[in-house]
């Protein structure tokens, strides 16, 4: 059985005071919640806050100890579940999560490897095909990716290698049906 990791840290989408609006109980009862997104796995979730100074896109510890201005963890939810502020947002701060470590997604291009014989995991990324994925795979192999720039000074036909990597994360996250995840966890 595989144990399922939690998330450490998150962005915060949306920061609702009052609570949920579609939350039938009176405003007095309600608690103060954030909408947020995992830095590791993308998984969104809905968050207490102990104190109300947290702003949209701040970096939230979530852990286990009394570091950060966390309460706890309510629950994970579903894009569906996301305010519109959230969904608004969720694009820019997968954008920062993904240009903040890009180390670990250059990686991607370096590691990646076939899932059947006939897919391979570079397909699952927007706009790359049979060709182009021959030509990143080809390239690799003389020397390792280093940085976005070198992908794309080094594969032509990719000019931002991040936004093809931010598009697939926002699918994954948006699709719950998709069979094949490359960012983010079920």
């Amino acid at each position: 059985m595989k144990v399922e990791k939690k998330e450490q840290y998150a962005v915060v989408l949306d920061v609702l005071l009052k609570g949920r609006s579609d939350d039938p109980r009176p405003i007095y009862k309600r608690e103060p919640l954030i909408q947020a997104v995992g830095i590791e796995q993308f998984k969104l979730l809905e968050l207490v806050p102990k104190s109300s100074d947290i702003k949209l896109y701040d970096l939230v510890y979530i852990g286990d100890d009394e570091r950060d201005k966390i309460e706890r963890v309510k629950r994970r939810i579903g894009y569906e579940d996301l305010t519109p502020t959230a969904k608004l947002e969720l694009p820019f701060a997968v954008e920062r999560i993904v240009r903040e470590n890009q180390g670990r997604f250059v990686d991607f291009f370096n590691k990646a490897l076939s899932i059947t014989p006939r897919l391979h995991m570079l397909h699952l990324l927007p706009g790359i095909g049979k060709k182009l994925m021959w030509e990143i795979l080809e390239e690799r192999n003389k020397k390792p990716f280093v940085t976005f720039e070198d992908i794309a000074q080094r594969i032509k036909a990719i000019s931002h290698p991040e936004k093809m990597i931010i598009e697939r994360i926002l699918e994954e996250i948006m699709d719950p049906e998709t069979k094949y995840r490359l960012f983010t966890v079920k």
